[in-house]
C-alpha cells in the first residue's frame, strides 16, 4: 500500500508519527510523510519518502516563544487557549492546502495525520467520502471529545459519577464554548472559512469526523464517555524505534539501589528549574539514583544550575535514554506529564510523580491520579520538599505500582499496534468493496 502520513513540526507529535511510518515502512509499505524540515533525516531513517510542510507553518518546536510570542507569561486556562489559537488554529489553512497538494500530486490507499494536524479537519469536511482516500487519525493526547460524562478538556477535572456530575459537566461544557474557549471556537471557524468549510466546528471533537482514530492511550488511562465509537481504537503506546538511543556510558554503574527517573520532556525543558533541578535537590540525600533526562538539550545546561557544576553523587544524566531499557529498572518516574512517557511507564508498571502545567499535561497528570497509578501535585514548579514527599509516598505504597502494572498488562506481551493499524485500513478497505 501507498500511504501518506502528516503532523505538525512539534516533537511530542511527529514521534508517533515517525513510529508509524517505520513501523509500516518494515512491512513493505510505500510511505511518505508530511512534516517540517527539522524532521527530515529522521523521516527518510524512518524508510519513508518526505514531504516538506509550507514555510510559513514549519516552525522549531524547541523555540515555540519565538513562533508564538507571550507563551512564557500564561498559565492555565489561559495558556492553553493562547497556544490552541497560535500553534493549532493559525496553520489550518497552510495545512489543508499543503495536504490538498500531496494528495493532488500522487494516488494514496489511505491517510494517517496526527489528529492536532488542524489542516485534515477542513479536508474531511469539504471532500465527501467517495472522492478521497479513508482519512485516519492519530491521537499523542488525552481523549478530548466534549461529553455529559466529563469535565471539557482543559480543566483538568476528574470524573464525578451520578446527576451532579453530569450537571456539572453540562454547565462547564456551555462555560468553555461560549466563555473561556470562545476565542479558539472563533478562531477555527474563520481558519475553516478560509479553508471553503461553512459549518462551524469544535476542534476537541475533531476525532468524530475521521474514519478512524488510533488513541495512542491504554484503557485504563483514559476517562469512560459515552460518546466514545467503535470508530475510536485504544491502541497503547507505540513500540520504540529500532533506530532508539543507546545506554549512556555511567549505565553500569548505576547500581542496586532503587531509580527515580526524573523529565521535562522534549519542549517544556527550557527551564530545568521548573523540576528536574528541585527534584534532583529533593533527592540529594535519600538512599535512591537519580537518573535526569535533558530531552535533547546539552546536559551543561542542567549541571551549570549547581554549585561548580557539579551534581549530587547519586545522580546520572544524559541527553537521551532508552526508555525500555530504563523503565525496566525504574521505581518512580518524575516527570511534568508527557504524555508517551507516561503512557510508557504504565507499559512497565512504573508508578508516577506528576507536575504539568502547559499543553495537555494537567489533563494527563489528573488522568494519573484518577487511575490510581501516581501522585499530582497540581503545578509545574514543585518545591523539593513536595517531590521528595511524593515520591517517599509512592516509594512507600506498592498500591501505585500494582496499579500501574495493572494498567499497562492489558496490551499482552503480543501487543502489535503497527499490525493493528493495517488490519483496520484492510478491513475498511473490504467493508468499501462489499
Amino acid at each position: 500500500m501507498k500511504l501518506l502520513l502528516a503532523s505538525p513540526p512539534i516533537h511530542g507529535h511527529i514521534l508517533s508519527i515517525l513510529g508509524v511510518a517505520e513501523g509500516l515502512a518494515s512491512r513493505g509499505h510505500d510511505i511518505c510523510v508530511l512534516a517540517g524540515q527539522k524532521y527530515r533525516g529522521r523521516v527518510e531513517a524512518a524508510g519513508a519518502r518526505f514531504l516538506p510542510l509550507p514555510a510559513a507553518v514549519d516552525f522549531d518546536d524547541a523555540d515555540l516563544d519565538a513562533f508564538l510570542p507571550g507563551r512564557a507569561d500564561k498559565r492555565g486556562i489561559a495558556a492553553l487557549r493562547h497556544d490552541l489559537i497560535g500553534i493549532f488554529m493559525s496553520v489550518v489553512p497552510a495545512q489543508y492546502r499543503a495536504l490538498r497538494s500531496a494528495l493532488a500530486t500522487e494516488s494514496f490507499d489511505a491517510v494517517i495525520t496526527e489528529l492536532v494536524f488542524g489542516g485534515t479537519l477542513p479536508y474531511l469536511l469539504t471532500t465527501p467520502r467517495h472522492r478521497r482516500p479513508p482519512v485516519y487519525g492519530i491521537s499523542s493526547v488525552p481523549v478530548t471529545i466534549d461529553s455529559v460524562d466529563t469535565a471539557p478538556f482543559g480543566l483538568a477535572l476528574p470524573p464525578r459519577p451520578g446527576a451532579l456530575g453530569s450537571l456539572r459537566n453540562r454547565a462547564l461544557n456551555a462555560f468553555v464554548h461560549r466563555g473561556a474557549f470562545r476565542p479558539v471556537v472563533t478562531a477555527l471557524n474563520q481558519a475553516l472559512a478560509e479553508c471553503g468549510v461553512t459549518q462551524g466546528a469544535w476542534i476537541f471533537d475533531a476525532a468524530l469526523s475521521y474514519d478512524g482514530v488510533f488513541q495512542l492511550t491504554l484503557p485504563g488511562l483514559e476517562y469512560p464517555r459515552r460518546e466514545l465509537t467503535d470508530r475510536i481504537e485504544f491502541l497503547g503506546p507505540l513500540p520504540a524505534s529500532s533506530s532508539g538511543t543507546e545506554l549512556p556510558d555511567w549505565w553500569d554503574q548505576v547500581g542496586e539501589r532503587p531509580i527515580v527517573h526524573v523529565t521535562q520532556g522534549t519542549i517544556d525543558n527550557l527551564d530545568f528549574e521548573r523540576l528536574v533541578a528541585p527534584t534532583i535537590r529533593a533527592l540529594a540525600d535519600e538512599p535512591v539514583t537519580v537518573v535526569a533526562s535533558t530531552g535533547g538539550r546539552d546536559v551543561e545546561s542542567l549541571t551549570d544550575l549547581f554549585p561548580e557544576g557539579r551534581l549530587p553523587a547519586n545522580v546520572r544524566v544524559a541527553r537521551y535514554l532508552p526508555y525500555g531499557a530504563l523503565l525496566s529498572r525504574t521505581s518512580v518516574m518524575v516527570t511534568n506529564g508527557g504524555f508517551g512517557g507516561v503512557q510508557l511507564a504504565a507499559r512497565h508498571g512504573v508508578p508516577l510523580v506528576v507536575a504539568g502545567a502547559t499543553e495537555d499535561k494537567p489533563e494527563v497528570a489528573a488522568r494519573v491520579a484518577w487511575a490510581g497509578m501516581g501522585v499530582d501535585l497540581r503545578t509545574g514548579t514543585p518545591s523539593p520538599e513536595r517531590i521528595a514527599q511524593a515520591v517517599g509516598t509512592v516509594l512507600a505504597d506498592l498500591r501505585f505500582a500494582h496499579q500501574s502494572a495493572a494498567i499497562g498488562s492489558v496490551l499482552g506481551a503480543d501487543h502489535d499496534p503497527i499490525s493493528r493499524i493495517l488490519a483496520v485500513i484492510h478491513e475498511d478497505a473490504l467493508t468499501e468493496v462489499r
